[in-house]
């Protein structure tokens, strides 16, 4: 029977380890062409907005999609999975803390594969929910010993520093300026909703390796021109992805100061296709849009550990 798994149940069984590890697996897969990914469709009313991701991974016989809908009211997520040989229902998961870990997780494949072996300081863009998985999968990659946090409520911000410094055990403190974020970080990471570039080229050092994750629409742009230029290796999770609904990417794609065969996907790295970073100096940036197979290769793990522990509740269609 189909299971349904629900908030507390996915919180019972996910862990970055296994986020870290499906997603990478989903990279890998589509680079060697054993999966598909149709980059995020969306349906717009004045009040709500419905986002569709869909996706198969013919390897754990899943094809499904994640749907979400956005409202003044909030954000809900659910994630379905079918057998892709037999067409049946297998696992609907309530989704809010599955795709914050796996969006983490997408940063931290990055960060293993980009990032100098030796990154020991992070500094972050954002002090919210999506913002916690990147700091923790981050930290499951490299051996971090200081992350500087900037965002523009001090009281939140302040909160955030001290429930991850406990969860984490690593120095985490929030940072006076944008500038102080980048200046001497191995690694900065954006999580925002912003419309405007955050930081300056300038401020950052050789043999940065940048992750951007907030900039998944036209309106919104983490990361600026300056950048791009500065960045030796442009990474994104797909090209098709990027293509559509890269903000950070778009403007200047358009204008022609970027080229799409200057974008490469994640799973060509991890594959040995591109090398990736060629040297401790280069500035690597990695452009996360967000993919269905990222959210299928998590659910179909954590549908196995529930049926091995007897979570979740069986649902009375889709057999």
């Amino acid at each position: 029977m189909p299971l349904f798994l629900n908030e507390t149940d996915v919180g019972a069984l996910l862990t970055m380890p296994l986020a870290l590890e499906a997603v990478e697996e989903a990279h890998r897969e589509l680079t060697l062409g054993r999966a598909v990914d149709i980059p995020r469709q969306r349906t717009r009313l004045p009040q709500t907005a419905l986002h569709i991701l869909q996706g198969a991974l013919p390897a754990h016989d899943a094809i499904g999609y994640k749907a979400y809908t956005s409202n003044r009211s909030g954000v809900r997520f659910l994630v379905h999975v079918f057998s892709a040989s037999s067409g049946a229902l297998r696992v609907v998961l309530a989704a809010d803390r599955l795709g914050m870990m796996r969006t983490g997780a997408a940063s931290g494949v990055a960060t293993r594969w980009l990032a100098r072996p030796d990154a020991q300081t992070l500094g972050v863009f954002g002090a919210g929910w999506q913002a916690e998985g990147h700091i923790e999968a981050i930290a499951a990659v490299r051996p971090l010993r200081l992350v500087k946090v900037y965002a523009r409520n001090a009281e939140c911000l302040n909160a955030f520093c001290a429930k991850m410094s406990e969860r984490l055990q690593i120095k985490v403190m929030a940072a006076a300026s944008p500038e102080e974020t980048v200046r001497d970080s191995d690694i900065v990471g954006t999580v925002t909703t912003s419309a405007a570039p955050l930081f300056e080229a300038k401020w950052l050092s050789p043999g940065t390796h940048i992750n951007a994750a907030g900039s998944n629409s036209l309106i919104r742009r983490e990361i600026g021109e300056d950048v791009l230029k500065a960045s030796r290796a442009i990474v994104v999770d797909s090209v098709d992805s990027a293509l559509k609904e890269a903000g950070d990417l778009l403007p200047w794609l358009e204008k022609g100061r970027l080229s799409e065969r200057q974008l490469v996907e994640l799973g060509d790295v991890i594959v040995g296709l591109h090398p990736g970073r060629t040297s401790p100096d280069e500035i690597t940036l990695f452009e996360s849009q967000g993919m269905a197979i990222q959210d299928i290769a998590v659910a179909v793990r954590l549908e196995a550990l529930a049926r091995e522990r007897g979570l979740g509740v069986e649902l009375p269609y889709g057999s």
